[in-house]
C-alpha cells in the first residue's frame, strides 16, 4: 500500500515538471519569432528556421506532501491525496507561420498608412474648392447688392447735378452720360432696367437736373416727362458785363427765381463738379472777401430759369455756362502766361470795368501787364485802378459785419501792389481774351472820357497829366453844353 502511494506522488511530480518545461518552451518561441520578424523586415535575405534547443534534463525534485485521503477512493485510506486535474497542453506554435503573420500585419499597416495619406492629400483640394465657391458666392452677393443700391439710389450723394441732353439721344448714350456725370455706377445695369420698362423711353433734349440718390425710375421719369417741364413757368434773366454778385442776386430775387441770400450762399459754396473748379486755388488768400469768394465766375449772359427754382440749380446753370466758355485753348494760353485761373478772372474783371470795347480792352490790358511786370517803372507795380477802389469802398465795406481795413486795403490797387485778392466784378469773354492776348505796348497810363467813351494812352506820367487835363476840359465842356440844352428846353416849355 505504501508503494502505491509513492508511485502516485511521483506521477504527480513528473506531470508538474513536464508542464513547467512546456510553458518555458512556449514563452521562448515568441521572443525568437519577433527577433526573426525584425530581421526579415530589415534585411532582404530569407529567414532561416532554427531548430529548438533540446530542453535540459529535469532535476529530481524531492518534496514532502501531506497524506490526505482521496475522496471516493476504494478502501477509504485516509492518507491518500487526490491527484490535481490535468492541465490541457497549449497548442504548439509554428515559428515560420508566426513570421508570415507578422509580415502580413506590417503590410496591412503600410496599406492603411497609404490610404490615410491619400485621404490627407485630397483634403487640401477639397478645402480650396470650398473656399473658392465661398469667395465667388460672396463676390456675387456684393455685386448684386451694389447694383441694387445703385438702382434705388441707396446711400448715394443727394447733390443735384445739371445734365444737357442732346437731340435724339438713346438709352445707351444717356446711360453713358449719366455714368460720366457720376449719377449712376453701371451703364449696363441702367440699360437693362430700361429694357424691362413697358413704355419706350424718349428723352427730352435740353437741361435736366438729377441727383445720384435718385432711383433709376425717377431719373428716367425726369428725363422723359414732358408734362412736368411744361408746368414750370420760365423766366429769362440777363446779366450784363461787369455786374457784381450782389447785383445779380438782387436781380434773381426781383424776377422771382430764388432768394438773394440763398443764391449768394450756394454760388460761393460751389462744388458742382465742373472742370474749372479743379483749377481754383485750394488755399485762397486770407484777405479775400468771403461773401464774394466766387466773384468773377458768373458769366454775363441771358439765362432761362423758372419761378421758385432751387438756388442750387440756378448756380449750376451759371457754373456750367462759365465752364463751357473756358475752353482748352484758353486754358493753354493761361498756363503759358503763368497765370492761375483766379488771377486771370481777377485781371479780366479790372479790364472789364475800365474799358468799354474789345479794342480798348486789349490796350488797357497791355498797360496793366506793363505795370505788373516792371515794378521798377514810375508806377512801381501798382495798378491804380479806380474800379478797384470803388469796389473796396462801396461793395465790400457796406457788407462787412466787422470792418477789416486790411481786406479793404488789399482790394484798393492805389494802396496795394499787384492784383487784388479777388475779382471786382464778373467779366465777359472779351475781357478774358484781352488779358490772354497780352498785346505788346510801351504805355503805362490811360484815361477815358466818360462821355465820349474814348480812351487816351501815355508812356510817362507827364504825358498822362496833359491828357488828363484835356479830358477833364472836354468833360467840362460837354457838361456845360448839356446844361445849356436843358435850360433852353425848360424855357421853351
Amino acid at each position: 500500500m505504501a508503494d502505491n502511494n509513492n508511485d502516485v506522488i511521483n506521477d504527480i511530480l513528473n506531470q508538474l515538471d513536464n508542464a513547467k518545461k512546456q510553458e518555458a518552451e512556449i514563452n521562448q518561441i515568441p521572443e525568437k519569432t519577433e527577433e526573426k520578424a525584425e530581421a526579415v523586415g530589415n534585411s532582404e535575405e530569407p529567414v532561416r528556421e532554427e531548430a529548438p534547443a533540446p530542453a535540459p534534463a529535469p532535476r529530481p525534485v524531492h518534496r514532502q506532501f501531506e497524506r490526505r485521503p482521496r475522496p471516493g477512493a476504494e478502501g477509504g485510506h485516509e492518507g491518500a491525496a487526490a491527484p490535481p486535474p490535468a492541465r490541457a497542453p497549449r497548442p504548439h506554435i509554428n515559428e515560420s507561420e508566426h513570421v508570415r503573420n507578422s509580415a502580413a500585419v506590417k503590410r496591412n499597416a503600410a496599406h492603411h498608412k497609404k490610404k490615410k495619406k491619400r485621404r490627407r492629400s485630397r483634403l487640401p483640394g477639397v478645402l480650396i474648392l470650398t473656399v473658392f465657391i465661398f469667395a465667388v458666392s460672396i463676390c456675387l452677393s456684393l455685386v448684386i447688392i451694389a447694383f441694387g443700391k445703385d438702382m434705388f439710389g441707396i446711400g448715394k450723394d443727394d447733390t443735384t447735378k445739371m445734365i444737357i441732353v442732346p437731340e435724339n439721344t438713346n438709352t445707351e448714350q444717356i446711360s453713358q452720360q449719366l455714368y460720366e456725370e457720376g449719377i449712376i455706377n453701371s451703364p449696363k445695369c441702367f440699360q437693362l432696367f430700361s429694357k424691362f420698362r413697358k413704355t419706350p423711353d424718349v428723352y427730352l433734349p435740353g437741361e435736366h437736373f438729377v441727383s445720384p440718390n435718385m432711383a433709376y425710375e425717377t431719373i428716367i421719369d425726369t428725363l422723359t416727362n414732358e408734362a412736368e417741364e411744361e408746368k414750370k413757368e420760365a423766366v429769362n434773366v440777363t446779366f450784363r458785363e461787369a455786374i457784381t454778385l450782389y447785383e445779380a442776386a438782387d436781380l434773381l430775387e426781383q424776377q422771382g427765381v430764388c432768394k438773394a441770400s440763398d443764391f449768394m450762399f450756394y454760388f460761393n459754396a460751389g462744388g458742382y463738379g465742373n472742370r474749372f473748379e479743379d483749377k481754383l486755388n485750394k488755399n485762397t488768400s486770407t484777405l479775400r472777401f468771403a461773401d464774394t469768394r466766387m466773384e468773377g465766375y458768373l458769366f454775363p449772359d441771358t439765362y432761362t430759369f423758372t419761378k421758385d427754382m432751387d438756388p442750387e440749380q440756378v448756380c449750376q446753370k451759371i457754373y456750367y455756362n462759365f465752364d463751357q466758355k473756358l475752353t482748352d485753348e484758353r486754358i493753354k494760353k493761361m498756363e503759358n502766361l503763368h497765370l492761375s485761373l483766379d488771377q486771370l478772372v481777377t485781371f479780366a474783371s479790372i479790364v472789364q470795368a475800365e474799358a468799354p470795347n474789345r479794342e480798348d480792352m486789349n490796350h488797357v490790358a497791355s498797360v496793366f501787364w506793363n505795370r505788373l511786370e516792371h515794378e521798377d517803372a514810375e508806377t512801381v507795380g501798382m495798378l491804380q485802378s479806380d474800379p478797384t477802389k470803388n469796389y473796396a469802398n462801396y461793395t465790400i465795406k457796406p457788407h462787412m459785419t466787422v470792418l477789416n481795413n486790411d481786406i479793404v486795403k488789399a482790394y484798393d490797387t492805389y494802396q496795394s501792389k499787384g492784383l487784388p485778392p479777388g475779382a471786382i466784378c464778373n467779366p465777359g469773354i472779351d475781357a478774358i481774351d484781352a488779358v490772354l492776348e497780352k498785346m505788346p505796348s510801351e504805355d503805362y497810363y490811360f484815361i477815358a472820357n466818360i462821355y465820349t467813351q474814348k480812351t487816351y494812352f501815355s508812356k510817362t506820367n507827364d504825358e498822362h497829366e496833359q491828357k488828363k487835363a484835356m479830358v477833364k476840359a472836354d468833360e467840362a465842356q460837354y457838361e456845360a453844353e448839356q446844361a445849356q440844352k436843358e435850360a433852353e428846353a425848360a424855357a421853351n416849355e
